[in-house]
């Protein structure tokens, strides 16, 4: 994907500060993070969106998220308090970089920093309802 910015990472085209590397996935520090010490995890290969990703390559991400998100903690100087775990898909849901990708982000209190929802009514049946349909999804994968 020649117009990828995380392509162009990944083959060297463009400059990042790499904090980990394997055969399948990268991970490097935010240009724009929200604080200090926030890193990207994505897979080498360009997947647009999460559920393109095959599972093995998802596991391998996953693994490098867990990985990061404990060393943040570890990391004397960060004084992390909690952590965000983030992974958007499409541009509704705030994706800008269309190459799959999760967000690890230390928080500490106080930072100013929210993740903040707005939250719909929702009804006992409406939720039996939408479970059952979702769940008819899986058992049809």
């Amino acid at each position: 994907m020649n117009h990828c910015v995380f392509c162009k990472i990944i083959s060297g085209e463009l400059p990042a500060h790499r904090v980990y590397e394997d055969e399948q996935v990268l991970a490097f520090m935010d240009i724009s993070p929200i604080n200090h010490g926030h890193v990207l995890i994505i897979p080498k290969i360009h997947y647009s969106e999460l559920r393109s990703i095959p599972l093995a390559t998802s596991i391998a991400v996953w693994e490098v998220v867990k990985k990061v998100e404990y060393a943040i903690w570890q990391t004397p100087d960060l004084i992390c308090d909690g952590t965000n775990v983030l992974q958007n898909n499409g541009a509704a849901a705030g994706q800008e970089v269309f190459h799959a990708h999760f967000h690890v982000i230390p928080r500490r209190e106080g930072d100013g920093s929210r993740f903040r929802f707005r939250t719909i009514n929702s009804s006992e049946q409406m939720r039996n309802d939408w479970a059952a349909k979702i769940k008819d999804q899986i058992d049809a994968a």
